[in-house]
């Protein structure tokens, strides 16, 4: 029997006994494939679960075997190689619209990796004023947006920056200036609805745990006027434990959930899960991991680079692959 005939089994046995989780309608069951154009050019194939293991285009994979209905994609302003670039997000993009995938864009502001740990400016923007500054956010903006459009791709969400925790295009952008923070941050939300009104803009931090930096963002927006449309978070286990959380995954999730719902109370807007994972080899506790949040009262769940194979970029060991073939980690999708 195919993999796929015994989920589906699973998922009525699971149903009958009260334990399948029931998401609203319309909810995201994502991935962040941003790897995928460049895995695929260093010969890395992808291939269905079980005994045939036949070869199949990721995307497509994950649609039809992991129950994924959204994409998600990361774009960088200059990259020094083109990956992240926009004709490579429109490439990816495509083939995600073509199989009636929905769509989320993620915009780093920067030229590699943004994150709690880096937001650098682009190398061709570090010599504007913070008036051109403002202006190049939004060209950039625009120009990938309608880059996607003209192709008849139509992002349901837009990231303005990635985990930008303490704000983006530092020491500009610093949450320590929370003024410019936010003209910068509305710079790019005026410039998605644009060109895409009826797109979800997102705000997105990281450790969707710790309500405290969340209050930080948000009660800041409130007070200087920041436009967003949707509060986006990551959750990882293993980065908490890094960073010297002790309630384990079931703590990080309960206090995530938590979190979630005091944020829809507090701030008035839906949130997102843009980002999750854990380590590929433990895929049965993802899936229970997984499953648990999504019985949060958020928009849908992405998973971060669950296509990416062991050790991938330097040691990443987060994705839920092995040899190519999915783990167990995504069956909460098909439920």
């Amino acid at each position: 029997m195919k993999l796929k005939s015994i989920l589906l089994s699973s998922m009525l046995l699971s149903s009958l006994a009260g334990l399948a989780s029931t998401p609203k309608a319309g909810y995201a069951k994502g991935a962040d494939v941003g790897w995928l154009t460049q895995l695929e050019a260093e010969g890395h194939k992808f291939y269905t679960p079980g005994e045939e293991r036949k070869e199949m285009e990721c995307m497509q994979l994950l649609r039809d075997w992991c129950g994924v209905n959204s994409i998600r994609l990361r774009v960088w302003v200059n990259p020094q190689n083109g990956w992240n670039s926009i004709p490579d997000v429109m490439a990816k993009a495509k083939r995600a619209s073509d199989l009636g995938l929905r769509t989320m864009i993620d915009f780093h502001f920067s030229d590699h990796w943004a994150d709690p740990g880096q937001q650098e400016m682009p190398e061709a923007w570090k010599s504007l004023t913070f008036e051109e500054l403002k202006k190049a956010l939004a060209k950039h903006v625009t120009e990938t947006l309608t880059a996607l459009k003209n192709i008849g791709v139509t992002p349901e969400w837009v990231q303005i920056g990635n985990e930008t925790t303490p704000g983006m295009m530092l020491p500009v952008g610093s949450i320590d200036n929370p003024e410019q923070l936010t003209a910068l941050n509305n710079a790019g939300y005026d410039a998605v609805k644009a060109v895409l009104p009826e797109a979800k803009v997102i705000v997105h931090l990281d450790n969707g745990n710790d309500r405290e930096r969340f209050d930080r963002m948000f009660g800041m927006f409130e007070k200087y006027g920041g436009e967003y449309d949707m509060i986006g978070m990551s959750i990882y286990p293993y980065w908490a434990a890094q960073n010297g959380y002790t309630g384990g995954w079931e703590g990080v999730t309960d206090d995530a959930i938590a979190n979630i719902d005091y944020l829809k109370q507090r701030y008035g807007r839906p949130v997102m899960i843009c980002e999750v994972g854990m380590p590929y080899d433990q895929g049965e506790l993802c899936a229970e991991f997984i499953r648990r949040l999504m019985k949060a009262d958020s928009e849908g769940i992405f998973y971060w680079e669950p296509e990416a194979p062991e050790g991938y970029n330097g040691g990443y060991n987060l994705g839920c692959f092995e040899n190519g073939t999915p783990t167990k980690a995504l069956t909460p999708f098909v439920e």
